[in-house]
């Protein structure tokens, strides 16, 4: 897949948010949606956490009344030995 997004086992259409710009973010769930995807999951761990509610911000911006927020989960996980906080948001495609 294009930009950031990335496909977990489990996880379709999820678009793991790192350190690149917004709109690569963005552009990644963009062509989910034309691909036929009726959600998708934005998740960020970490410092990086604000940037996915910043790239929701601008996919609605961008798509408006065609997508809507579906769900949010917040929580921690162990990376490596470390506990960390994560972000998922679910994004779903209204027509």
């Amino acid at each position: 897949m294009d930009g950031g997004a990335k496909m977990l086992s489990g996880e379709l259409n999820t678009i793991i948010i790192g350190k690149k710009p917004i709109s690569t973010y963005v552009l990644s769930a963009i062509i989910m949606f034309n691909q036929g995807a009726e959600e998708i999951i934005l998740k960020a761990r970490g410092d990086v956490i604000s940037k996915a509610v910043d790239v929701f911000n601008a996919l609605r911006d961008r798509l408006g009344d065609s997508i809507e927020l579906a769900g949010i989960e917040i929580g921690s996980e162990n990376v490596g030995s470390k506990r960390t906080s994560y972000i998922k948001i679910k994004v779903k495609r209204t027509f």
